[in-house]
């Protein structure tokens, strides 16, 4: 039988369930080949928040910078910005994404450092550590994502740039039911903010839990988006973006992919930003 899960064990199920895609190599979990990295090293290179690629003017020149790739294990992101010069540290909760990073380092000979943890707590690293922080689509893994804009801040330094992706909240409306999708019809069922825990019925819930599958949890764009504001950052960019393969009807409608570029301010002047 399927032990119940908690407002408590909900990190050590998804934890579980990203270990278990990362096993299955799914989208998330396929390391960037060699040549990707060789092209890297020659000053190639792009960086995916969502599909598209990275507005240039958000991620200047990198070589030196202290990056945090937080809750984005995969063997993806991380070593092709080690391969562009900076000092890169690799933070999530799965060992198994991890250790895809670990393969590429040890494979095209990188210096990066990968640590376990949860995004919601970096009480490892002490404040002022990193000049950027790099966070894709992620935390609609954890019901709180506070703590994760807090934690951010304090350990960017000032001028520290926050550049983080989430899906638009609109994508966790509609009811889930193949026959609807099958009509081409959206059905409203859910309300925003929404949790898995809260919003499927027991027989739903207990359905995922047996599956394996991450728990996840649709957040406003006041948590999103105000929640990086209330923390002390700047919002100096935002951008919408198309999800190619559309998965639910509503992505034919709407770009359902967010980005924001963040400021931790200079002595809370909200018009600086890194050089």
């Amino acid at each position: 039988m399927t032990a119940s899960i908690t407002p408590s064990t909900v990190f050590e199920h998804n934890r579980a369930a990203w270990d278990r895609q990362a096993s299955s190599q799914c989208e998330w979990s396929r390391p960037v080949a060699p040549d990707v990295i060789a092209a890297a090293r020659r000053g190639d290179w792009t960086l995916h928040l969502t599909p598209g690629a990275l507005p240039a003017d958000w991620l200047p020149d990198i070589r030196g910078k202290r990056i945090l790739c937080l809750a984005s294990a995969g063997g993806q992101q991380a070593p092709v910005l080690a391969a562009a010069g900076a000092d890169v540290t690799v933070f999530d909760a799965s060992a198994k994404q991890l250790e895809q990073d670990d393969m590429v380092a040890q494979r095209d000979r990188l210096d990066l450092t990968t640590v376990q943890g949860d995004m919601r707590d970096l009480s490892m690293f002490v404040d002022d550590s990193f000049d950027i922080i790099v966070h894709p689509i992620s935390n609609l893994y954890v019901p709180d994502i506070r703590p994760v804009w807090s934690e951010c801040f304090r350990v960017l330094r000032a001028g520290g740039r926050l550049l983080s992706s989430f899906f638009n909240p609109v994508v966790f409306v509609a009811d889930r039911s193949p026959e609807w999708a099958a009509q081409g019809l959206i059905r409203p069922r859910f309300r925003i903010p929404y949790s898995d825990m809260r919003d499927l019925t027991e027989t739903e819930l207990a359905d995922k839990q047996a599956k394996g599958d991450a728990l996840v949890f649709g957040h406003s764009l006041s948590e999103q988006i105000g929640g990086q504001l209330a923390a002390g950052f700047v919002l100096k960019g935002f951008l919408e973006d198309e999800q190619p393969q559309p998965r639910f009807v509503i992505d034919r409608y709407l770009p359902t992919f967010l980005a924001t570029y963040a400021v931790k301010p200079r002595d809370h002047a909200s018009d600086e930003s890194t050089g």
